[in-house]
């Protein structure tokens, strides 16, 4: 197995690591809250934003807390189902640092690419590369950090395990762990409804959300074990990418569509175990 060392890992994540200990250990900013808004700036520079974690450095604390709060405020809004009216988009600062415009409300647009992402980078980097910092501040067992606000309602548990032993750490291949390798398939799933008396098919779920957004549709799992007499009344559809999700969804909880005269309400897909 390839394996990179810690000091390899926290040079690579030098500028990342000085803006996280800024936050908790500067700004006294919660650590579980700050693990996010990381994981939210790594995000969007991901997404097209390379200089926002630069460009902090060279900011005062007062105005990096400002930064976070602004991201903490995205994060609060994400839980929620409406968009809040805010001043300016909620996100002011963010926009002047990143040079362009940026709003909690697309962030709602994007809410569940937003949610798989940032979830994405709190385990597979936050949760890495910010160890030795987070044993200064946080209870510590022999198997994990206590991390507060864990697990999170809406990104779920994160797992940081100390490593104050461990001069190196496996990858999987060179830098195998990046978080676009680590969507789930519930990530990307729907969960569709249809009106009873008005069967709908598999071939016409594909054929409506295919015409909606291309070749989206993987499969359609139609409910199971329906009597011969009755239809079945909703079905699970994986998707291709959790961006086709919020492009269904276009920022709603639930949004409706017909075909062949028959109605089909979609919803992102939560597992209950």
């Amino acid at each position: 197995m390839d394996s990179i060392s810690i000091d390899q890992l926290h040079s690579y994540h030098a500028i990342d690591r000085e803006v996280f200990s800024r936050l908790v250990l500067s700004c006294f900013r919660d650590p579980g809250e700050s693990l996010l808004v990381m994981a939210t700036w790594l995000w969007l520079e991901d997404k097209g934003y390379p200089k926002l974690m630069l460009n902090m450095t060279k900011l005062s604390n007062l105005l990096v807390n400002s930064l976070a709060d602004e991201a903490a405020l995205c994060l609060k809004s994400l839980e929620s189902n409406t968009i809040p009216m805010l001043p300016n988009g909620g996100m002011p600062l963010t926009a002047r640092v990143i040079g362009t415009n940026i709003s909690v409300e697309m962030f709602h647009q994007n809410k569940f690419t937003a949610i798989s992402g940032i979830k994405n980078f709190l385990n597979t980097t936050c949760a890495r590369i910010f160890t030795d910092i987070l044993q200064l501040i946080l209870p510590c067992t022999s198997r994990s950090l206590v991390v507060p606000g864990f697990p999170h309602p809406l990104f779920g548990d994160v797992t940081i395990v100390p490593r104050s032993t461990d001069p190196y750490f496996p990858t999987g291949g060179i830098w195998g762990w990046t978080p676009s390798n680590n969507i789930s398939e519930d990530d990307r799933t729907m969960f569709l409804t249809f009106s009873r008396g008005f069967p709908v098919t598999a071939e016409e779920v594909t054929e409506l959300f295919t015409r909606m957004c291309g070749e989206c549709v993987v499969r359609v799992q139609m409910q199971e074990n329906v009597p011969s007499s009755e239809q079945p009344l909703f079905a699970r559809m994986v998707l291709r990418s959790v961006t086709d999700v919020d492009r269904i969804l276009n920022g709603r909880r639930i949004a409706k569509f017909r075909i062949n005269g028959k109605h089909i309400w979609a919803r992102k897909y939560e597992r209950r175990e």
